[in-house]
């Protein structure tokens, strides 16, 4: 076959519910280097600071729905629905949800060619 379905339902979210929701849906597709990530985030939510330096994995995020906050360091990049923000591996980063709703995002990283 070549092509596989998965539904964010299909994994156990590792977020707990009050926050929203994270499912991560790499091995549910079967993908070998990306990895694709739903993340839904209430008001007031927001993801731990990290990034992807040791692993060399570039990263993007689209916003579905709400907006986010993206801190950069020094610098925070307001991402809203229908945007992206690509990363690169390295970039220490932390999403915030500042607004009023719920935010959904689609993450998709993958490591750098080296």
């Amino acid at each position: 076959m070549g092509y596989d379905t998965a539904h964010k339902t299909d994994v156990e979210s590792v977020v707990p519910e009050e926050f929203g929701g994270m499912w991560f849906l790499k091995d549910e597709l079967g993908t070998s280097e990306l990895g694709v990530t739903v993340l839904e985030l209430e008001p007031g939510g927001k993801g731990k600071a990290h990034d992807h330096g040791e692993g060399g994995q570039e990263e993007v995020y689209y916003v579905v729905s709400g907006a986010v906050d993206v801190h950069l360091g020094e610098e925070t990049v307001t991402v809203g629905a229908e945007e992206a923000i690509r990363l690169d591996s390295d970039q220490q980063r932390q999403i915030e949800n500042n607004g009023e709703e719920r935010a959904t995002l689609v993450l998709a990283g993958a490591p750098l060619d080296r």
